[in-house]
């Protein structure tokens, strides 16, 4: 392997003192490709690759590998967990209210953490988690469309 390049998976889970199983590494293999996922939307992405895992083993191996400093979960209020294999810097998310796209955004400041409480009520820090919301672009431009549509003039029956 390159000194440049990332560990495989195998290679992670056994560092993480995780058994390899073909279960953790198809969830990993998943969220390597698709950060933000809930446990259901993993589930349907690796249930048939290629034998079958059931719903509760991909919760087992999520929860395993949070344990083990793989996986982060973000659970944005009102919506489902979310997990994600970024876990080695302090960075936020930026979540849609309408339909819960969740994305990446870099801390400003970069240094963990980087918020910095007005008291620190004898607590030693190690993370501050930040969540913005708004719209995402696909949602924005779906509610100015319906804005636009609901002002325009009926038309004329004749």
């Amino acid at each position: 392997m390159d000194a440049g390049s990332p560990p495989d998976i195998a290679e992670l889970l056994r560092s993480a003192g995780l058994r390899v199983t073909g279960p953790r590494r198809r969830v990993l293999r998943w969220l390597e490709h698709h950060p933000h996922s809930t446990a259901d939307a993993v589930w349907a992405g690796v249930r048939g690759q290629p034998a079958s895992v059931s719903r509760q083993a991909i919760y087992d191996v999520l929860r395993a590998c949070e344990e083990a400093g793989l996986v982060r979960s973000v659970q944005p209020a009102g919506h489902a967990a979310r997990y994600e294999r970024r876990v080695h810097d302090n960075h936020h998310h930026l979540v849609c209210q309408s339909c819960g796209r969740t994305e990446d955004v870099d801390c400003a400041v970069g240094a963990s953490p980087c918020l910095i409480p007005s008291d620190y009520r004898g607590f030693d820090i190690s993370q501050a988690e930040v969540m913005f919301w708004g719209l995402c672009p696909a949602c924005l431009q779906r509610r100015r469309s319906e804005s636009t549509a609901a002002q325009a003039p009926a038309p004329h029956g004749g």
